[in-house]
């Protein structure tokens, strides 16, 4: 049995991965446990990786290194193209509001950050590790170390250091959130309170049936209607005389002529305004049987799974003429999207088609339409886009007050090279899809891996840090960096922009990047606008709390 006994004692090749295995595969189990019904979920990794090196089980420095940091970057690369395709839209009408307020979180915890810096004696870069387990952002503590390795390749205790002021707040970090969220309800109540404005926010796709009553837009073309606003939406069918039939642009419409158009929530009064009236039809439920409404047309789902089609411009292809389809909405990512005619097209794109069976069929195949091609992710996209990523991360940048050159570290470049290929591969006929379940699979098992490594190699003097005085003051200023910025803003966004609890409590959870309260935020509305919120900041709070954490050590340590 020596033999066994030395594959877990020998630091060789063997042994680091059996450890790393052993960790992640018991902190998986473990996270599966739930306390008062939350759980930390993969970060019990982490808690494993500290507790085995607290017991005395080590690994090669040099292997355990890679690890870890191959580990970080096929996580934020990945990361990068999972948000890519909806990062720039988020960016849109309520989503501008929404994200500065996240903003303004993550703000308010850098300021008490470097307030507690420069008014205590605690070092930054334990601050830093404070300010990513007390907002649930391994990422960020993990581009942390790499920049603090770049300015200070000698401060191996200060990256140690990081990882374990980290590991200390992360519980609370969670269960802070939690709290906050406790606190607004109590306070504001989930009741939808949202003003005019706030509504006006909404940018969810909307379906509405609308009666044509303008006399302005009578016997005008569908084109020449839609040059009369700024609004962006589609018309899915006409009734008229009882009978239903797909619109073209040349379409004219007649006085008394029913529409289904889908749009945003925010432009349905403008719809109606232009229209003449609505008619109290909810045509937004779940159960609606479409093919059953008009039975010579049909309503399919369409992939676009043809490399032709890639990056094209859904206009250019001319199918609402060519074929009496028409395209009522795109989902990309799980987000649906307006068809509007300067949308270019993704691999992965999922296309609700209305019209007559062949006309469907056809197109279908001109758009590909064939799941299996999905099956395959581009792999050429994840290791090139890896290496650019890396590359940039290299890249000196200059900056005023500091005589190093700032680069982006491991985190930082195959972040952005991860979200400008999921946004704007495709423009360049270049395939970046993968598969929902392909891409969770990447970034699950990137950051294992991470939290793995970050485990073992922090965890020698985890419980003697935590218990002691300097361990409790750890707590308590991580309890505030958590708690803190999410109530001001919290409470801010109710009172000042009207903001109602639903997505309120869902932009917090999205500015913490803490999907464990956001479980729980579902659990206290019906609808799902807490995710839908957190979907919409979550992108840019990534990546701004990647690269502020970056920042204030490149500049401060």
């Amino acid at each position: 049995m020596e033999w066994l006994l030395s594959d877990f004692t020998d630091q060789t090749i063997i042994q680091a991965v059996i450890i790393l295995s052993l960790v992640s595969a018991i902190g998986l189990a473990l996270g599966r446990i739930k306390f008062f019904g939350v759980s930390l979920g993969i970060t019990f990794v982490f808690f494993t990786g500290i507790l085995a090196a607290h017991f005395g089980i080590s690994v090669n420095k040099d292997m355990l290194c890679f690890a870890q940091n191959f580990g970080l970057v096929i996580f934020v690369y990945a990361l990068g193209l999972q948000v890519g395709p909806g990062f720039f839209s988020s960016f849109k009408k309520g989503g501008i509001t929404m994200n500065i307020m996240g903003l303004g979180v993550i703000a308010l915890g850098i300021i008490l950050t470097l307030l507690f810096h420069f008014f205590t004696d605690i070092p930054i870069s334990d601050m830093v590790g404070l300010l990513s387990g007390a907002v649930t952002n391994t990422p960020a503590l993990g581009a942390a170390q790499q920049a603090l390795q770049q300015v200070a390749p000698s401060d191996t205790q200060g990256v140690t250091n990081m990882a374990l002021a980290c590991a200390v707040t992360y519980p609370l970090g969670v269960i802070g959130v939690i709290l906050a969220i406790i606190v607004l309800k109590v306070i504001f109540g989930t009741k939808d309170n949202r003003s005019d404005n706030t509504q006006a926010n909404d940018t969810q796709t909307f379906v509405a049936e609308f009666q044509v009553a303008n006399p302005a837009i009578y016997n005008k073309s569908i084109r020449e209607i839609m040059t009369l606003t700024n609004r962006h939406f589609v018309i899915s069918r006409v009734w008229r005389n009882g009978k239903v039939s797909i619109p073209t642009s040349d379409t004219l419409l007649k006085e008394h002529d029913h529409l289904l158009i889908i749009s945003i929530k925010s432009d349905v009064e403008s719809i109606k305004v232009l229209f003449g009236e609505q008619e109290n039809v909810d045509w937004n439920k779940e159960d609606i049987d479409w093919n059953a409404i008009d039975s010579q047309l049909i309503s399919r789902r369409i992939l676009v799974t043809q490399e032709k089609v890639n990056g094209v411009k859904l206009g250019s292809l001319r199918l609402r003429n060519l074929y009496g389809i028409n395209i009522t909405r795109i989902n990309r990512a799980g987000i649906d999207l307006l068809a509007s005619p300067d949308l270019h097209l993704q691999i992965g794109d999922k296309l609700t088609i209305v019209g007559e069976a062949n006309a469907v069929k056809n197109v279908g195949k001109i758009l590909g339409n064939q799941v299996k091609r999905l099956d395959n992710p581009n792999l050429i996209a994840i290791f090139i886009g890896i290496l650019l990523g890396l590359i940039l991360g290299t890249v000196p940048i200059p900056f005023p007050t500091i005589e190093t050159p700032i680069k982006l570290g491991l985190a930082g470049g195959p972040i952005i090279v991860g979200i400008l290929m999921g946004a704007f591969g495709p423009r360049f006929h270049f395939t970046t899809y993968t598969t929902q379940s392909a891409n969770l699979m990447l970034r699950q098992f990137g950051i294992v891996i991470y939290l793995a490594g970050l485990g073992l190699d922090s965890g020698a003097h985890f419980f003697e840090t935590v218990f002691r005085t300097e361990g409790l003051v750890w707590l308590g200023i991580g309890f505030i960096l958590t708690i803190v910025p999410v109530l001001i803003v919290g409470i801010l966004a109710s009172k000042v922009y009207k903001l109602d609890y639903a997505h309120n409590v869902g932009m917090l959870c999205g500015s913490m990047a803490n999907p464990m309260a956001l479980n729980y935020a579902n659990t206290t509305v019906d609808g799902d606008e807490p995710s839908v919120s957190y979907a919409t900041v979550y992108p840019l709070s990534m990546f701004v709390r990647v690269l502020s954490a970056q920042l204030i050590i490149l500049l401060l340590a």
